[in-house]
């Protein structure tokens, strides 16, 4: 299934069933009274999270969703039955936007929710409600009302959906670092790997659990590129998702390194998540250097000197071998639980 984390729905309520007029007609009643019942409510039109699906990829494809309309009311004072509510779901971590259409013909659109729990239900278009049968008008005056009320209606709205994946850890790091090899030497997930940028495309999720079942959710994110924030590369597509990080993981591969200073090529990128919003850049990040299986033991052996005087906590890795994964998953766990502290 592709990664879509955009689309525009059309959702509607259902209709009230219309009350009924009726008169009641027996052999032994000729000249009854009203006995019209009520109309069954409409269906509610509700979203739903879902920590299981990862995409709005199905809302591209159908783009229309209503909920049923209620049962008209019957004689012999029986009620239409109410219509179910429709349930749709969506991924965790979706913002909800009604779009209105102004008198000038241009659109306005207003956030009226976000799916942050898995389960968490809202209302977004209320049924409407059934109309009064006829012996509700039933008075002195009028003892056998011919008049019914009818349903009243549901809802319309159009809706935006955007989806921010939310996950503990962003991998972050620039096309082909190694961020997919590290996700799936840690965790189950298995995204597409090659030696060429730009490899992922859609960002992945892993789920990794410590020895007390405590469970850390891991965001790869596509690669960025200088100018990402002004869109270039795969530009603001993703770099929205790392909004809903709690903390990153910024990788350098060993080849990016400037071997003078290995410490500066985490600028570049944290600039651009400034220029995006300028929060991003204060979110915790734990450094890392990957692929240090290329580098000879002297050339690692200079880095790793370089970086103790700079005074920087940077974790040398292999996601290839597995070297130094450790020391480094620790570190993340510790955030994880700083954090959460």
């Amino acid at each position: 299934m592709r990664f879509v984390d955009e689309a525009t729905i059309k959702v509607a309520s259902g209709k009230g069933g219309n009350g009924c007029a009726s008169l009641r007609r027996e052999a032994n009643m000729p000249k009854g009274g009203p006995d019209g019942g009520d109309g069954g409510r409409g269906g509610d039109l509700i979203f739903r999270g879902s920590s299981r699906l990862m995409s709005l990829y199905d809302f591209r494809l159908k783009r229309m969703y209503g909920a049923k309309n209620g049962e008209q009311g019957m004689g012999r004072d029986r009620y239409g039955r109410a219509a179910d509510d429709l349930i749709v779901d969506l991924p965790v971590g979706t913002l909800i936007y009604e779009i209105t259409e102004k008198d000038d013909g241009t659109t306005d659109e207003k956030l009226i929710a976000d799916l942050v729990g898995d389960g968490t239900e809202i209302i977004i278009c209320k049924g409407g409600k059934g109309g009064r049968g006829n012996l509700h008008f039933k008075s002195s005056t009028n003892r056998t009302p011919r008049y019914a009320e009818p349903g009243f209606p549901g809802e319309e709205k159009t809706i935006r959906l955007e989806l921010k994946i939310l996950a503990d850890v962003g991998l972050l790091g620039l096309p082909s670092a190694g961020k997919s090899t590290f996700i799936s030497k840690i965790s189950a997930a298995r995204p597409k790997i090659a030696a060429y940028p730009f490899t992922t495309l859609v960002p992945n999720l892993g789920v990794i659990e410590d020895d007390n079942f405590n469970r850390m959710v891991i965001a790869d994110i596509p690669g960025l590129i200088e100018g990402a924030s002004e869109g270039r590369g795969l530009g603001i597509t993703f770099l929205k998702h790392v909004e809903r990080n709690r903390f990153l993981v910024h990788i350098l591969a060993a080849e990016d390194v400037n071997r003078d200073d290995p410490t500066d090529g985490y600028a570049m990128l944290n600039q651009e998540l400034r220029e995006y919003n300028a929060e991003l850049s204060d979110k915790p990040q734990i450094k890392v250097i990957n692929k240090i299986d290329t580098l000879t033991d002297e050339e690692l052996a200079d880095m790793k000197a370089k970086v103790a005087v700079s005074g920087e906590k940077i974790f040398f890795i292999s996601a290839l071998t597995g070297d130094g994964i450790e020391p480094l998953l620790e570190r993340m766990w510790q955030q994880l639980a700083d954090l959460n502290e």
